[in-house]
């Protein structure tokens, strides 16, 4: 079993009520026909509603989050620090509590981003770093693929 960023499965979990299934591979798309994949969202995980403004961490990444170095903004100004980490560490409960030692994410994710997530003190932009789900499930050895 693997968990999977809901968004990448179809699911319209996404800030802006949509989802990325045009993102998704065939091969991730017939792993969850089969069975083998749970789909997550980090952000409804921490509490956050969908639709929901737009999020970027202010500065670093998803470690420096974690770490209490900086927080997340939405774009209207709102503080969402704790329903990231709260988000994020539910999705390592169910890793946990499933033995899930896999996490497929959505790439420019302030959440699930691998390589590039938002950032920007002012305004989002892509920046490069992790989203703090990644950054937390990679301190406790899950580790993360993208698709394709």
């Amino acid at each position: 079993m693997k968990l999977c960023s809901a968004c990448l499965l179809g699911l319209e979990c996404r800030y802006d009520g949509k989802s990325n299934l045009e993102k998704a591979s065939e091969q991730l798309l017939q792993e969850f026909r089969n069975g083998e994949i749970i789909p997550v969202c980090p952000e409804q995980l921490g509490g956050l509603p969908t639709p929901r403004s737009g999020a970027r961490i202010c500065s670093g990444d998803g470690n420096d989050v974690l770490d209490g170095k900086t927080h997340l903004l939405t774009d209207d100004g709102q503080d969402v620090t704790k329903q990231f980490i709260k988000g994020a560490y539910g999705v390592l409960k169910i890793a946990r509590d499933l033995r899930i030692r896999e996490y497929i994410g959505a790439q420019k994710s302030p959440s699930c981003g691998w390589r590039y997530t938002q950032g920007g003190l002012k305004e989002r932009k892509t920046v490069e770093g992790e989203g703090v789900t990644i950054a937390l499930l990679k301190r406790n050895g899950i580790s993360i693929r993208l698709d394709k």
